[in-house]
């Protein structure tokens, strides 16, 4: 059955007979089953169709089955048909997993209306799958570089790319936006993962050993050298070279990195033998490595050899949405390594995490729910507002920081949203278009498309 599938579950026949007509009629394939366990029995992770089932059944009803089909897999759209009476029960069970409910008697293309839609939500669904099969697991890296704006999707789809080719790489971002972590997630979904990941920091290397730490030396390359020695960049062959705050390599280190990136090969020191490099190098730098090659503090040859690709790394206040389900997560995984409970988060919190500059980013957060799970004090819960910006720009600001916990907090579903922030449905409608709010960036996966 590997044809998008309705599985269509009523015990009266006039009614199946209706539904597999109207459905077929618009070019939708249906098999019609009189009893739930049926169904059951064609269900699995791979299918790549629906179940509508009624709710009313002998034997086992359609709550039941409902319950059984997500145990199967937890998100398969799932769609209800329900009496007048049963409204009520209907708009329940979709809080606890259902996509969605048809009451009846309900008009044809309305049935195939919320068919199509479920369809398209189940082909997407595999989609993913598949792609999150093919690159690793999607999983492993949302775990390493967790949001959901729209530039951490953006820089997450440039990763997977990326991955899939030996192409060097530079990363350009501030402080504490995770140029390592991106480096390392780069390596992990990649080919070379199972070889070495060898980090560098340009900034630390000693000044007289620089040389010797990056390509080794031979025994008697230099007093002191009584045995060869691997360097750095030979530990790392088939793997992943890192070259963090690669702005502070001297001049005349990037002459011989220049080489090194072009042709592939090092020597040691004291040696005339090329040594082969099949590596990947990625470089980063919180400085625009173009405006320092400009100025003559970088070589532009060298520059133009690392990026191949750029990937650039957001601060924190451009994705302010990320911050409080990112806060959330770091609290849980602080309390994990200090092995205690992870405490309450009450919302006021969030907006006060949320319109926080961050200049630390990433970093700088971390350490604050560190200190949070700790049961130590936040210094920032009480946020002195931006001088510079208007009353209308720190009101607004709020605003949207309040409405994107709140989706947080109760994982998109609207109608806990809007009650929870005391606006009506319209309100909240209206907040979200204004400030390019969308509930799918705030559900979690097993729920995301719950209606309310």
């Amino acid at each position: 059955m590997n044809e998008p599938t309705i599985l269509f579950v009523d015990d009266e026949e006039h009614l199946r007979l209706a539904a597999k007509q109207t459905l077929e009629l618009a070019d939708l394939k249906v098999t019609c089953l009189p009893e739930a366990t049926l169904a059951l029995d064609l269900l699995d992770r791979s299918f790549p169709g629906i179940l509508m089932s009624d709710i009313r059944m002998p034997k086992m009803d359609g709550l039941t089955l409902m319950q059984r089909a997500l145990e199967i897999d937890a998100e398969l759209p799932i769609v209800l048909i329900t009496g007048h009476g049963d409204v009520a029960l209907a708009v329940d069970t979709m809080r606890r997993g259902a996509y969605d409910f048809i009451e009846k008697p309900f008009a044809a293309n309305h049935l195939v209306e919320v068919a199509r839609r479920a369809l398209d939500k189940r082909r997407l669904t595999l989609e993913n799958r598949h792609l999150r099969s093919a690159v690793g697991g999607r999983d492993r890296l949302e775990a390493r570089l967790m949001g959901r704006t729209k530039t951490m999707v953006q820089l997450r789809q440039q990763i997977r790319a990326v991955a899939q080719t030996d192409a060097d790489v530079l990363l350009i971002g501030a402080t504490g936006t995770g140029k390592e972590v991106a480096a390392r997630a780069l390596h992990a979904i990649s080919e070379r993962a199972d070889a070495p990941f060898v980090a560098i920091n340009c900034a630390a290397l000693p000044a007289d050993l620089i040389e010797s730490e990056l390509f080794g030396h031979e025994a008697g390359a230099f007093p002191g050298a009584t045995r060869s020695r691997y360097g750095k960049f030979e530990h790392a062959r088939g793997g992943t070279i890192f070259l963090d705050e690669i702005e502070s390599m001297p001049m005349t280190l990037q002459v011989k990195l220049l080489r090194v990136v072009q042709d592939r090969s090092i020597m040691r020191l004291g040696s005339n033998d090329p040594v082969p490099l099949n590596v990947r190098f990625i470089a980063a730098s919180k400085l625009d490595l173009e405006s320092e090659a400009e100025a003559g503090r970088f070589r532009s040859d060298l520059l133009y050899r690392l990026n191949v690709v750029t990937l650039r790394m957001p601060k924190l206040a451009e994705r302010r949405e990320d911050i409080p389900p990112l806060f959330t997560q770091l609290v849980s995984e602080a309390a994990a390594r200090y092995k205690s409970t992870p405490p309450p988060i009450p919302s006021f919190l969030l907006v006060s995490v949320a319109e926080r500059d961050w200049p630390g980013n990433v970093r700088e957060l971390r350490n604050a729910a560190d200190r949070y799970a700790l049961g130590l004090d936040l210094d920032f819960v009480q946020t002195v507002p931006d001088q510079t910006k208007t009353l209308s720009d720190r009101v607004s600001s709020f605003e949207r920081n309040a409405i994107a916990t709140a989706l947080t907090t109760h994982h998109g579903r609207l109608k806990e949203t809007y009650e929870a922030l005391g606006l009506s449905r319209k309100s909240l409608y209206e907040k979200m278009q204004k400030y390019n709010l969308s509930r799918e960036d705030f559900g979690v996966a097993s729920n995301e498309n719950s209606p309310e």
